[in-house]
């Protein structure tokens, strides 16, 4: 199984749960997580599309490197927006391994 399979199923499904709720918690105070929340969503659309294969997903990674710096974790965040950051991170990573 290849890196990104294995960070698939580790993170898909916790992903769908906590993004809509970060999105509803934080989106006021950080209207960039709005921007996260489309790319997941486009990022899900397209890995659920692929099945097994490998999806496109080189511009959504970029777009969202470049809309969190890097996932960088803003201090005023919960550990659920945390902890989203750092699931998509692994799937970036794991994605471009």
């Amino acid at each position: 199984m290849s890196a990104f399979s294995e960070a698939k199923e580790r993170n898909l499904e916790k992903l769908e749960l906590y993004v809509p709720v970060v999105a509803r918690v934080h989106g006021g105070t950080h209207p960039e997580f709005h921007d996260v929340h489309r790319l997941f969503d486009q990022i899900n659309a397209k890995i659920k599309e692929a099945g097994s294969g490998k999806p496109g997903l080189d511009n959504e990674f970029r777009q969202l490197r470049k809309i969190t710096d890097n996932y960088t974790v803003p201090d005023d965040v919960c550990e659920s927006y945390e902890a989203v950051y750092n699931m998509l991170a692994e799937l970036d990573e794991a994605y471009h391994a």
